[in-house]
């Protein structure tokens, strides 16, 4: 059973861009789950705050970003008045992505929450992102997807914030999402271990997962893992695909997975939309070093450039892939992640709908357009950012478009 999406207040974006209008958020029941997907970034904010002020035995929280900043705040006076009136509340988020410090979670601890930093330490491990989003309430809900805890995540489109994704998930799937929090929270707290061992435990937390084999499963990455990983079981759904609708953020897949794509086009469709908008000018360059390729086996390639795109969401024929992962090598390669798979023809639909949107506000990648932009001095430019992204997003931030 699905709620048609409907579209929410308009917006123009900045530089005379048509209207954009963010859907409204809408739920499908699928496969012994119920998911209430938000497209709409102040529709995510307050769904956060409300699964968090309805807790009343514990929240377990992962966060790649949390800035110190409006949201950022308002998230954690919630999580501080969750603490106050008993919840446990638990809270990891990424060394890298943690702009607020940890002066601003104090509040936190002295009410009785718990406070971590995931990989805190130079060494082998340093270049690990959890890139994760969640936050599970009572074991029995969580909300995940690409948006972080930051202003940014929630602006409108007119304010330039980030076009994301998340969605609230109330069903069995629920349970793997517990367990696996603990398998990382134990993993932070390990601190006597060596670097390099600590290193070699978190890719046998990864490659010993299980996912589960129904309609409804956890996927998760991380560094150096192939069997297992969320990208081994999107590989096994593209070899045999007929279709594929994508959004992604950053687009840098290894050579393999471009190959699938490109044999999906072929034998079918495929359609992808790709950032015109980024905070990292380099993850635009990153995708345009492939879109000539793309383009010639017949995928339909757009860039959405509203506002900044940072959704992950990928639709394989009836299955469908909602979570924090890009289709970027980080992604695939290094970074902790997560994928919320879902097998469900009536879900793939709406999820769809979504991406239809998303195309009639987004710039068509015709192979006349590749050869008026890919002049020589472009295409190295291109390449040079593909290669330094591998190695530290904060590299290609210093990149200009």
């Amino acid at each position: 059973m699905a709620t048609a999406p409907a579209e929410s207040s308009a917006s123009h974006s900045p530089g005379g861009a048509p209207d954009y209008c963010d859907m409204d958020p809408f739920r499908v029941a699928a496969a012994g789950h119920d998911f209430t997907f938000y497209p709409h970034g102040q529709d995510r904010l307050h769904a956060l705050v409300e699964q968090i002020d309805g807790a009343q035995e514990s929240l377990r929280i992962f966060y790649y970003l949390f800035d110190s900043d409006v949201s950022g705040t308002k998230v954690r006076d919630a999580l501080v008045a969750a603490a106050r009136r008993g919840v446990e509340v638990d809270l990891v988020v990424d060394a890298f992505g943690n702009d607020a410090g940890a002066d601003f979670f104090a509040p936190l601890t002295e009410a009785g929450g718990r406070f971590a930093v995931f990989s805190p330490k130079w060494g082998t491990r340093y270049l690990v992102r959890n890139h994760q989003k969640f936050t599970i309430a009572d074991g029995v809900r969580v909300m995940t997807g690409g948006a972080n805890v930051s202003d940014h995540y929630f602006a409108i489109p007119a304010e330039n914030g980030w076009c994301d994704l998340s969605v609230l998930i109330e069903g069995p799937v629920v349970e793997q999402f517990t367990r696996w929090f603990a398998l990382l929270r134990s993993w932070v707290d390990n601190e006597k271990l060596g670097r390099t061992r600590q290193l070699r435990r978190l890719r046998d937390i990864v490659r010993h997962w299980d996912g589960g084999d129904g309609p409804v499963r956890l996927l998760v990455g991380g560094p150096l893992v192939r069997r297992g990983h969320w990208a081994w079981c999107l590989r096994q759904d593209l070899v045999k695909a007929h279709r594929l609708d994508t959004v992604s953020a950053y687009f840098s897949p290894p050579r393999s997975f471009r190959r699938l794509f490109t044999r999906i086009a072929r034998r079918g469709s495929a359609r992808m939309i790709m950032a015109g908008k980024s905070d990292i000018a380099a993850a635009i360059d990153m995708a345009r070093l492939h879109y000539g390729k793309l383009l010639r086996a017949g995928v339909r390639v757009f860039e959405f450039g509203i506002c900044k795109l940072h959704m992950k969401l990928l639709v394989v024929d009836d299955a469908s892939y909602v979570g924090s992962a890009n289709l970027d090598k980080r992604s695939f390669r290094i970074n902790v992640e997560l994928m919320v798979r879902i097998e469900d023809a009536g879900l793939a639909a709406e999820m769809r709908k979504l991406i239809d949107h998303m195309e009639q506000s987004s710039e068509a990648i015709t192979p006349a357009w590749y050869v008026r932009h890919s002049t020589f001095l472009n295409r190295m430019r291109w390449r040079l950012a593909y290669w330094l992204n591998l190695a530290d997003y904060r590299i290609s931030r210093a990149g200009t478009r």
